[in-house]
């Protein structure tokens, strides 16, 4: 019997719709094995999005007691998506995925996936209009990811395309794109850390196809990279969105097996 398995899943106490109880309820109804949560970890420049500072404690233990009530139905890990700026520490946690979702210029953290048109004002205020400019600087954070974060899984590589299919934000075909996402590609690869297959921006409908693109799985996936499907679900209803279709580009290994948790 296969076994289902989602690890990148937001509740409430960051930007999701659903309580964990009844995200666990969704999960044991579709029959998963394994979950795991990971809300946003805690950005003092920016509290739009992440756990408020004060709720950290009430996240941990609303985990730990989920875990205990459901032990006989589910496997449930508390994870935490720790963002390349935050300053939280992760001790104690599961898992951590390590994800990028600002470029710093100056003084300023500006979001990559907010919208189309944050990207295009920051690049015109700090990267001369270029917005490749923009792309590489976010290339360059990310190459670090795994070392500042000390992550078990990277998070949605390629971010910075959310948009792409929407907005002609720039081209993603072109050498010079392709060369900044495919140098920390291999940074990363150093790492050995899994990257994660992330459907997130589909069920949203951001994008017809996950993160990261063809030519970056590809790259990977003939470098021997590990893989790890994700949901990035904010609703309970996308757990395991689109797994179904990308399975067969993971490894098949769970993470409880992976971490020896």
């Amino acid at each position: 019997m296969k076994r289902l398995s989602d690890y990148h899943i937001h509740t409430v106490f960051s930007d999701g719709k659903d309580t964990p109880e009844e995200v666990v309820k969704t999960a044991i109804e579709r029959g998963f094995s394994e979950i795991g949560f990971s809300d946003h970890s805690y950005t003092s420049f920016d509290e739009s999005y992440c756990i408020p500072f004060d709720k950290i404690s009430e996240y941990r233990e609303c985990i730990r007691t989920l875990r205990e009530k459901y032990k006989d139905k589910i496997k449930i890990l508390s994870g935490t998506e720790q963002d390349f700026f935050s300053e939280m520490p992760t001790e104690g946690y599961d898992y951590v995925i390590g994800s990028v979702h600002y470029v710093k210029a100056g003084e300023e953290y500006i979001p990559v996936d907010e919208s189309p048109e944050t990207i295009v004002k920051a690049s015109e205020k700090y990267f001369g209009g270029d917005v490749l400019s923009f792309c590489e600087e976010y290339y360059k954070t990310v190459a670090k990811v795994s070392e500042k974060t000390g992550c078990d899984i990277i998070g949605h590589f390629d971010l910075v395309t959310k948009y792409i299919e929407k907005a002609e934000l720039f081209d993603a075909e072109c050498r010079r794109y392709r060369n900044a996402a495919l140098c920390a590609a291999e940074e990363l690869l150093l790492s050995g850390k899994p990257f994660e297959i992330n459907t997130g921006a589909i069920s949203r409908g951001h994008r017809s196809t996950p993160y990261p693109a063809q030519f970056i799985l590809e790259y990977l996936m003939a470098r021997g990279a590990k893989f790890i499907l994700s949901s990035d679900s904010h609703r309970k209803e996308n757990i395991g969105y689109g797994f179904d279709k990308y399975e067969n580009a993971v490894n098949g290994e769970s993470l409880i097996d992976a971490l020896s948790i």
